[in-house]
């Protein structure tokens, strides 16, 4: 009796012993998934979950960084553009003599110190010839107003290259950007170079001249214009990343339409560029009526240089009468740009951009001939000049707006 309830016992217990083991082997495969899935969710802390695909770089919203970025770098380029001419109608851009990268960061900040920059600027024509009577307190006026130039134009250079260095680590540009990017940050570098070459023109003594020291026009043209270029292409790259295209038939008229507004914005960049050479010859001081030049629609003295040539360039006289012709020409195309546009069917955004462009164009004009009428006054003919920036950028704007969907 006693064997057999042992025996029976040992029976019960070898086969749930049986079915323990079954389970446990049924559950081994459970247990394994588990611990692989909580391995990969340690893996995923650092890496990102797997469960998701990973996102291509560069991608929409890298695009659009990028492009704020760009529009955020035209901006610092326009407050550079504008507070270049500032320095340039306060006659300032002479009075630091002298170029360092790092240490002319730091403004002159003891007396002695103040002194000794100012006696540098004694040495230099500017102070011979015209400002002989300045005082120190006038000095520092004029010195921080190169000097805040200077120092904006470093912080243009840092928004450029810093952001741009972190954007490529991260596998933010294509391959076409990057060879932009590079383009754009050279182009900075390059800008900084040419102004200081532009500032030496100006400090170079010139024993046959008794005209007022100023930097050469050529210079003035070419600094302005790099600037300008700088703009224009970082405008660009800004707002094709930011816009998407306009799905827009390519009819003949839109054709012509897009060849008119690239026409017409060279036509206003031309036109800011005439305005370096009125600057740099203060040209805006010879002729200070409109719509004639002294009771005459085209003055004697517009050929007074020989070559004939020289005087596009050197004459301030047809300097100021090429600049009226370039203004009005490019108010009559930028007129024209909108008339041909109401008579078509155009995405709203780029109606709108038209339309600024226009409002701009005459504002611009009106800008242009009340600073010449009141012997340009310094406020007036700085905001003249900060017009040609805007009217360029609308000009962009526009040409963003038209350009075809990417294949």
């Amino acid at each position: 009796m006693l064997l057999s309830k042992l025996r029976t016992t040992i029976f019960c217990g070898c086969r749930y012993a049986g079915k323990g083991f079954q389970q446990n082997s049924h559950q081994r495969p459970q247990l394994r998934q588990w611990l692989v899935r909580r391995n990969q969710s340690s893996i995923t802390v650092e890496a990102g979950p797997p469960s998701t695909p990973a996102v291509a770089v560069p991608n929409a919203a890298t695009n659009r960084i990028v492009g704020r970025w760009l529009l955020g770098c035209s901006g610092l380029v326009v407050g550079a553009v504008v507070l270049g001419g500032v320095t340039r109608l306060t006659e300032s851009g002479l009075s630091m003599v002298d170029w360092h990268l790092v240490r002319e960061m730091k403004p002159p900040q003891s007396e002695a110190e103040w002194e000794a920059e100012f006696s540098k600027y004694k040495q230099f024509p500017e102070f011979k010839i015209l400002n002989h009577e300045m005082t120190l307190p006038e000095f520092k006026f004029i010195f921080y107003m190169e000097w805040g130039h200077r120092m904006w134009g470093r912080l243009v250079g840092l928004a450029y290259i810093l952001p741009a260095a972190y954007f490529w680590k991260k596998g933010y540009f294509t391959r076409s950007m990057k060879g932009k990017v590079l383009g754009l940050c050279g182009f900075v570098f390059f800008q900084g170079l040419l102004g200081w070459y532009m500032v030496k023109s100006g400090l170079e003594e010139n024993p046959e001249s008794h005209d007022v020291p100023r930097v050469s026009q050529y210079r003035l043209c070419a600094h302005l214009g790099s600037a300008l270029v700088l703009y224009c292409a970082s405008l660009w790259t800004g707002l094709t990343l930011m816009l998407p295209a306009h799905k827009m038939a390519d009819s003949k008229r839109l054709m012509q339409l897009r060849k008119f507004a690239k026409g017409t914005g060279g036509l206003i960049f031309l036109t800011a560029l005439s305005g370096a050479f009125v600057a740099g010859l203060d040209a805006g001081l010879v002729y200070n009526s409109f719509p004639k030049m002294a009771d005459k629609w085209i003055p004697d003295d517009i050929l007074a240089f020989s070559p004939a040539l020289k005087n596009i360039f050197e004459n301030p006289t047809t300097v100021q009468f090429d600049h009226r012709i370039l203004g009005i020409g490019s108010l009559t195309a930028i007129t024209g740009l909108y008339l041909f546009s109401r008579r078509m069917m155009l995405p709203r955004r780029a109606k709108i951009a038209i339309g600024l462009l226009a409002a701009m164009a005459y504002t611009q004009v009106a800008l242009g001939i009340s600073t010449l009428l009141l012997y340009v006054p310094t406020p007036l003919a700085a905001t003249h000049q900060s017009g040609s920036v805007a009217l360029l950028t609308f000009a962009i704007w526009v040409l963003a707006e038209l350009r075809k969907m990417p294949k």
